[in-house]
């Protein structure tokens, strides 16, 4: 068992992200109950709502499941304290300084990952105390790194910062993908994109479907002025690309954005002006399958991987 697995007490060293609108207790129960570790992804939820999905959760499964939530949103202070309340155990942090919260998690026994995405902040992360830090590469959906390093860069790098274990994250979506991580150095690997065209992720099918048609190049990095995010190539991106070029300030952008614009596409599935934030590996996707069954099959690839590593 690798320390992955001793740290959670899993089954598959397979880590399915807490994806904003996707990840609901139905995803996160689905992958947990597979034998990998599901999350709740409570940057879409109000403290009540968060409440109700662990809730749901908890019935749904009984093996372990954990929380990502961002540290830059309004009510981390709420989230964490219901982390506490309902007996959490499990908690990945992003998005900003895991000091911050991780010495009270670590106190009531919480096990803390952090998402990084260079060798400079998983140091920090491993001063602050956490268990294990997650490297997330350029090719990654949603909030991503301002440094644009990728996964076979960041990773070796990673590995040879910290001594904690390293989850590799940034397109990952097969069997192959996780072997190639794990020689890089990974102990394990998170998954987003391939789980957001799963049956039971709370994305609206409109989303899925654009993601299972997504080819290369469909995706792009933007926002680089207000937090860098990876998305599709619609309506709403073309106007942030248009903005950009012509100078548009970090207030121009945040203005551009407004409020709720990641529902809009990712929940309600408007596909023209919501922001439909996702990875690279969209590209390699072609199915919508049950989340079983996508970490079955990542798994056996991996294992297959390591008998006969040429296709």
């Amino acid at each position: 068992m690798n320390r992955i697995c001793q740290l959670f007490q899993i089954q598959y060293p397979i880590v399915q992200a807490g994806m904003v609108w996707a990840s609901g207790w139905r995803l996160a129960s689905a992958v947990s109950n597979a034998g990998g570790l599901g999350l709740l992804g409570s940057g879409s939820m109000y403290p009540d709502v968060l409440r109700e999905h662990i809730r749901k959760c908890r019935k749904a499964t009984d093996r372990p499941f954990g929380i990502n939530i961002p540290l830059l949103y309004a009510d981390v202070e709420k989230h964490m304290q219901i982390v506490l309340e309902e007996g959490v155990k499990i908690v990945f942090t992003s998005a900003g300084n895991p000091r911050t919260w991780t010495p009270m998690l670590k106190e009531n026994g919480v096990k803390v990952v952090h998402v990084v995405s260079s060798s400079a902040f998983a140091v920090k992360a491993e001063a602050a105390g956490c268990d294990a830090v997650v490297a997330e590469g350029f090719e990654a959906g949603g909030h991503n790194g301002r440094e644009e390093t990728t996964s076979f860069v960041l990773l070796p790098l990673v590995r040879q910062a910290v001594k904690i274990p390293v989850i590799a994250a940034g397109g990952i979506a097969t069997g192959r993908q996780m072997m190639a991580a794990m020689v890089l150095g990974a102990e394990g690997v998170q998954v987003g994109s391939r789980f957001v065209a799963s049956e039971e992720a709370s994305s609206h099918i409109s989303f899925k479907n654009a993601v299972i048609q997504a080819r290369e190049g469909d995706t792009h990095l933007m926002m680089k002025q207000v937090v860098p995010v990876r998305l599709l190539k619609n309506v709403f991106f073309e106007q942030v690309k248009e903005a950009e070029a012509r100078g548009a300030t970090k207030d121009d952008l945040i203005a551009l954005l407004g409020r709720g614009r990641a529902k809009k596409g990712m929940f309600e599935g408007d596909l023209e002006n919501g922001e439909l934030e996702i990875g690279q590996v969209a590209a390699m996707i072609r199915g919508i399958l049950p989340a079983e069954d996508i970490v079955r099959e990542i798994w056996s690839e991996f294992r297959e991987a390591q008998v006969n590593p040429f296709y």
